[in-house]
C-alpha cells in the first residue's frame, strides 16, 4: 500500500511540474519578422515560417525553413494570442489530419 501511495505521489508531482512550463506574456508584440522566403529546394517542400522563442526577457524570431512533408500530417503555423495578461506566442507544429 505504501508503494502505491509513493507511485501516485510521484506521478502527481511529475504532472504538476510538467505543467509549470507556462507562457511568457508581453504588453506589445515584437515588430513583424521581415524575411525573404528562399526558393523551395525540391518539389513538395513545406515552408515552416518564422517562430518566436523567449530569450533574455523578450521574444526573438527564429527564421523559417523548408521541411519535408510528413505523411498523414499538416503543418499549422504559430500565432500570437492576446488576452488580458498580454500577448503570447503559440508555437506552430505538425498535426494529424
Amino acid at each position: 500500500m505504501k508503494k502505491i501511495k509513493s507511485v501516485l505521489l510521484a506521478c502527481t508531482l511529475v504532472m504538476v511540474l510538467a505543467s509549470c512550463g507556462g507562457a511568457y506574456y508581453v504588453s506589445e508584440r515584437p515588430a513583424p519578422y521581415v524575411y525573404t522566403r528562399p526558393v523551395a529546394p525540391y518539389a513538395g517542400a513545406i515552408w515552416i515560417g518564422p517562430e518566436y522563442y523567449w530569450n533574455s526577457g523578450r521574444y526573438v524570431a527564429r527564421p523559417g525553413y523548408w521541411s519535408r512533408p510528413r505523411p498523414g500530417y499538416s503543418y499549422h503555423p504559430g500565432q500570437w494570442n492576446h488576452n488580458r495578461r498580454g500577448h503570447t506566442w503559440v508555437r506552430g507544429g505538425w498535426r494529424s489530419r
